[in-house]
């Protein structure tokens, strides 16, 4: 999960996307999704990659930030549930 903060309000089109996950699979990254806070200055994306490394590389070439990255495992409510 990478934490980005913005100086000014995110605005991305299908082009810029596009461009995003070019240079994301250039370097074995895949964006999985994000969350952009109300004010789209902040966002919250999941991505699945190799390395911390992989995920920095594919943030300085998409000329993005990467301020906090965390590395998450999946938890579902419906596997946790599923012995009761």
């Amino acid at each position: 999960m990478v934490e980005r903060d913005y100086a000014d309000a995110l605005e991305v089109d299908a082009e810029g996307a596009a461009s995003i996950i070019a240079v994301n699979d250039d370097v074995g990254v895949r964006w999985v999704y994000s969350f952009l806070s109300a004010d789209k200055r902040k966002s919250y994306c999941l991505y699945e990659a190799d390395s911390e490394e992989a995920i920095l590389e594919a943030a300085r070439r998409n000329n993005i930030p990467a301020d906090v990255i965390v590395r998450v495992d999946q938890v579902r409510p419906d596997t946790l549930l599923a012995g009761r």
